[in-house]
């Protein structure tokens, strides 16, 4: 059975009770620090009360004097100001651990900066992936960016991690993809705009890490269950964005460092882990641990593969390009021992699920997590990288898998060469990163502990409308019903008794059909999380061959569809010959994308969504994905379940989520009996077998030696050879956006709110997709509006997702969800609210309007968990261009919040036990929130006090969590004082 031990300092094989711990939200935030813990410091100017980018001053790292006294008793520094920040710059203060490691031949493999050559016994008792965040330390200490103080903060990371101290990061790389990657481009082309207009050198925004972008998001099942729905689909692609990745080649040869691997190669993820992964980097003979950030919050699943990686907002990842190192809290470490091994017929699907529900229900936000035990070995690294990719959905901010020789060879089965897999090899034994577990195990601490028999693992689903409701198969048809009879909530629809019985009969294309409540329309194996695993995959195929054996086929009118995560998995199907019967049940290869899983799933046949509509049908939809939040996947599929790759095969056959696979058939077989679950279910030996006979390295080294040769389609795309972007001011998918457009040198400085109207009002758990859709632009709303008012057809409006390059389409569709929940709307569900003035409901985009014109601030009140889901960076930039300048929740996700502060919003937090209805508050009062003029008198995490107009009055918390936060919100975000710092550093 799985245990949880309470929080507290806990040693992996030994767990004695500890006191509890407090751990806050991880921010993952590019940034200049205060003395002592970096060297490019921010000064406080008394007689403007703003942050100033300076050079650092020399202080003793031992110093007792705090840093806020520090920085207000150095105004010789400040006289420096213009000084050259460069020449602070001192050479490695770690340069006496330089260490050679040696090739087995003779030579070497390079220099390393080596743990073991500290001497410190304290490293040895390190997480695996605290030492990383160590390396990365020691290697950039050039007492300037990072500083000797940092080092000993992670060194002692057992007794300072539950202090919230702070640290900084600087990863290897930076990966993007095209949802997000548009915008990030659009923003350093902007950038280099300002740069321009403030007459400095625009060539200083430029990547100086690798950057790698996948175009993976822009592909839609238009076509499906038809041999030509890869090319017909990827021709319509093409036509849709056409504009968009003209723009992301222009961004590839105007921007040093930048690859981009071209539409059709494969989703981000799988293509990171099967290519771009590293493991371990060689630079100019200095070898060290590769590390990522992502402007896609799966970015994690690259931790399976025993690199560290997470997820960050879009506005973050342009910082960390331009060289900024990451400010963090430094983590506690959640320990997940993993024992025994998986039962007969169990995927790493039903694991993950199981592992997303343990983590989320023991409190993980803003936490390492990392596996180890004997339970290792008998997880594949396919089965790592699912459990790794699901970060998100438990909260972690990374799962973690340190390398192992289960990791090597997933490296030489990918292609990787043997002598790239030797030097990995050597220089994580060497640097104290490998875990050999024929040897025994050092003790190693956590901060707090659990662990999983994999023997108890079931099979599952998770639904209908959050990641982490996990439901046992077993329980799925009870757990249906009581779906159907409870109120409207995440685990209800409140259908009526008398109408949970419904029949909607209708014609599909000549042949009779019928809809009933769980009625199944979509199927889709897809999804980083489960197509980079071949054993789910090809377990797969092998459900789709025994039912075609037997008889059985999917219903014409249920829409299926594979989309691979890269090319190889098109090889191995194909060898393996399953991929003709996944062709007859209708599961043809529709792209190489993310379709379904982020709400690309093409229309449904019209004769099935009026039979929806028209009857009020409570439609599923079942996934192989990640994500299955209300109105995400498709807007007529009220209920959405997570499943892996077999099961959604199995549910098509069935046709219904409302069934108990050990009791009921799913069909009727050819000859006239009843086939059930167990007949077309394959053993855990029947998917071993062909893994190994189909799954080989030949595939991955082929299809990854053309990968970055494009297509015709890609070929034929020109674009100019300019350094500046030439914006064309009639374009609907790229615009040139306003941040930077009134912007000076001088910092606007902090800001309160004043009289301000409530914009929405909300409950719990409202993500990124409610904020910022990524699918579908209703007929009816503002951005359908702006694009037909510019000539666009409808069938041409694409996705909000693929427009998130114009901000005037964006801001449109900023809260324009059709399943948003606004407390002002009483019960009515969709992207409209209250313009409390007049009364007039309006939609969100309108009512923002109208207030802006009256020169009236706003806010968003909200629940626990706002902001949960997708890493979005538009859904900060959004609120802020409709004028939105705090929102006040019970709890925020880590990188929402981030990402709020980013573009200068303030987020402020309900004190522990109090929210909007506690307090008494409709929404309807006018909001005041007073902060100091001065930004030397605000601190991360102080109260704030709240006045309404209405007489009440209530305390939250300030959640700038760093000093390099608050400098950001005093330059009116990150991109501002990025620019602000390049251009004074020039002089």
């Amino acid at each position: 059975m799985y245990k949880v031990a309470s929080l507290g300092l806990f040693r992996a094989h030994h767990h004695p009770p500890s006191p509890a711990l407090r751990f806050r939200s991880l921010p993952s935030i590019p940034h200049l620090r205060s003395p002592p813990s970096s060297s490019r410091s921010l000064a406080f100017s008394r007689s403007s009360c703003s942050f100033l980018p300076r050079p650092r001053a020399r202080f003793d790292w031992r110093s007792p004097i705090g840093p806020r006294a520090r920085i207000r008793s150095s105004s010789t520094v400040i006289q420096r100001f213009d000084r050259k920040m460069a020449t602070a710059a001192t050479e490695n203060v770690f340069k006496d651990v330089l260490t050679s490691l040696p090739k087995p031949g003779g030579g070497e493999y390079g220099k390393y900066y080596s743990l073991p050559a500290l001497n410190d016994p304290r490293i040895d008792r390190l997480p695996y992936s605290i030492r990383i965040l160590l390396e990365s330390a020691i290697r950039n200490c050039d007492d300037f960016q990072v500083n000797k103080n940092d080092v000993e903060k992670i060194i002692d990371w057992e007794n300072t991690s539950p202090k919230l101290v702070e640290i900084p990061f600087k990863p290897a790389r930076v990966l993007l993809q095209d949802f997000t990657g548009v915008p990030a481009v659009v923003d350093l082309a902007c950038m280099r705009d300002a740069m321009n207009r403030l007459g400095s050198d625009s060539n200083k925004i430029n990547p100086l890490v690798p950057v790698d972008l996948v175009i993976d998001h822009s592909v839609q099942v238009d076509v499906a269950r038809s041999e030509n729905a890869v090319q017909a689909n990827m021709e319509l692609e093409f036509q849709r964005n056409k504009e968009r990745f003209g723009f992301l080649k222009w961004g590839s040869t105007a921007f040093r460092n930048m690859l981009v691997v071209p539409p059709g190669s494969g989703i981000v993820h799988q293509v990171n882990l099967e290519y771009l992964g590293r493991v371990v980097f060689n630079t100019d003979g200095i070898l060290y641990p590769d590390s990522v950030v992502g402007t896609d919050s799966h970015t994690t699943m690259i931790d399976g593969l025993g690199v560290a990686g997470w997820g960050v907002g879009g506005i973050e990842a342009e910082a960390a390009m331009l060289g900024q190192p990451m400010s963090m809290v430094l983590p506690g470490v959640v320990g997940f021992k993993l024992t025994g091994k998986l039962r007969n017929g169990v995927t790493a699907t039903d694991l993950v699920l199981t592992v997303t529900q343990m983590l989320r229900k023991h409190g993980v936000v803003g936490k390492f997590v990392e596996f180890y035990g004997e339970g290792m070995g008998e997880l594949s690294l396919a089965d790592r990288a699912t459990i790794a990719n699901m970060s998100p959905e438990y909260g972690a901010t990374m799962g973690f898998f340190p390398v192992d020789h289960v990791t090597l060879q997933y490296l030489k089965l990918t292609g990787r060469s043997d002598e790239t897999v030797s030097l990995i090899e050597a220089y994580l034994r060497a640097n104290k990163m490998f875990v050999d577990y024929n040897e025994p195990q050092k003790e190693r601490v956590y901060s707090s502990y659990l662990e999983l028999d994999l023997a108890d693992v079931e099979p599952c689903i998770s639904g209908p409308k959050r990641p982490h409701d996990r439901v046992p198969l077993k329980e799925m048809k009870a757990d249906w019903h009581s779906c159907l009879d409870n109120k409207v909530g995440f685990k209800g629809f409140a259908v009526p008794k008398d109408s949970q019985e419904k029949v909607a009969k209708f014609d599909f294309h000549g042949q009779p059909a019928e809809l009933k409540h769980g009625s199944v329309v979509i199927a889709a194996i897809t999804s980083c999380t489960n197509t980079s695993n071949p054993s789910v995959m090809l377990g797969a195929g092998l459900v789709a061959k025994k039912a075609c054996q037997l008889g059985l086929q999917v219903k014409p009118w249920v829409k299926t569809s594979l989309a691979p995560g890269s090319g190889v998995v098109t090889k191995y199907l194909l060898k393996s010959g399953l991929q003709e019967y996944l062709n007859q049940q209708g599961f043809n290869i529709v792209g190489y994308g993310c379709t379904t899983c982020i709400g690309n799933s093409g229309d449904l046949d019209e004769s099935v969504a009026a039979a929806i509509s028209d009857n009020d049908i409570v439609a599923a939809a079942v996934l192989s994905g990640n994500r299955n939040f209300e109105g995400r996947v498709h807007p007529l599929t009220r209920a959405n379940y997570l499943a892996s790759p077999p099961l959604v095969v199995a549910y098509a056959l069935a046709g219904t989520v409302d069934i108990d696979f050990e009791k009921e058939p799913i069909g009727t077989g050819k000859d006239g009996k009843s086939i059930y679950f167990k007949d077309i279910w394959p053993s855990t030996e029947e998917i071993a077998q062909v893994v190994q006979s189909s799954v080989l390295p030949e595939m991955f080294k082929s299809t990854y030696e053309a990968i970055t040769k494009g297509n015709p389609m890609w070929n034929q795309l020109t674009v100019p050879a300019t350094t500046l972007y030439s914006w064309d001011p009639n374009s609907t998918y790229i615009h040139e956006p306003p941040y930077f457009k009134d912007m000076t040198m001088a910092p606007p400085g902090p800001h309160g709110v004043k009289n301000a109207y409530c914009l929405l009002n909300f409950g719990d758990s409202i993500t990124t997709d409610h904020i910022s859709p990524a699918g579908s632009i209703h007929k009816d709303s503002p951005a359908a509006k702006y694009l037909l008012e510019r000539g666009v057809d409808r069938r041409d409006f694409n996705s909000y997702g693929s427009r998130r390059g114009n901000d005037e389409i964006m801001a449109r569709g900023t809260f324009a969800n059709i399943r948003l929940v606004n407390k002002f709307l009483t019960g009515e569900v969709g992207p409209k609210t209250i313009h409390i003035p007049t009364g007039d409901k309006l939609y969100v985009f309108e009512a923002a309007m109208r207030y802006k014109a009256g020169g009236y601030d706003t806010i968003v009140l909200a629940g626990a968990e706002y902001g949960s889901g997708s890493s979005r960076d538009w859904a900060a930039k959004g609120p802020m261009l409709l004028g939105v300048k705090a929102v006040i929740a019970k709890s925020f996700e880590r990188i929402h919040r981030s990402n709020l502060v980013g573009m200068g919003i303030i987020p402020l937090c309900f004190k522990p036990g109090e929210d909007a209805e506690t307090l008494g508050l409709t929404g309807y009062e006018c909001y005041s929130i007073d902060l100091p003029s001065c930004i030397s008198d605000i601190r991360p995490g102080q109260d704030i006090t709240v006045v309404t107009d209405s007489g009440k009055s209530f305390t939250c918390t300030l959640r700038f969590d760093t000093e390099v936060e608050l400098a950001y919100f005093n330059h009116g975000g990150i991109l501002p004082f990025v620019i602000r710092n390049l251009i004074s550093s020039q002089h």
